[in-house]
């Protein structure tokens, strides 16, 4: 849930900058390529952190090297963060970290149905895990 909180409150802050009179933030685009690129950030960094073996449960077990899995899916994360903000590159890695929220999407249903945690926190049911991957899917769609 911490990174929806993310995306929404960054595109709020980013939203109020471009209209204090940051012209780069004015409209909704770039507040939401930096939102996206701030949330994709915060979620990686939790690949090294001490959530990491919470992520490394979440992989599938027909998957082999789940620790291997998590360290590339946390520097695609970063990639995406950066790819996302320049623009021309910004469309390319749009569509490719929607095609990386789907490939991870399997490790969403293994957490939710195995009622696993994050941090100590159990983790959303199937439903609104679904939910926020597409909000994350649309999010990143529009910002590229």
């Amino acid at each position: 849930m911490v990174p929806l909180y993310v995306l929404i409150v960054s595109f709020l802050l980013f939203k109020v900058l471009g209209m204090t009179g940051l012209s780069h933030f004015e409209g909704w685009h770039s507040p939401l390529q930096g939102a996206v690129a701030i949330m994709l950030l915060i979620s990686a960094s939790a690949h090294w952190g001490s959530r990491r073996p919470d992520l490394i449960r979440m992989v599938p077990q027909v998957f082999p090297k789940p620790d291997w899995i998590i360290t590339v899916t946390g520097l695609l994360e970063i990639a995406g963060a950066i790819g996302i903000l320049i623009p021309a590159t910004s469309r390319l890695a749009s569509i490719c970290l929607v095609i990386l929220f789907i490939a991870m999407f399997p490790a969403n249903v293994r957490a939710a149905r195995g009622h696993l945690t994050i941090g100590g926190r159990p983790v959303p049911n199937l439903l609104p895990r679904t939910i926020i991957q597409l909000i994350f899917i649309a999010a990143v769609l529009l910002a590229g």
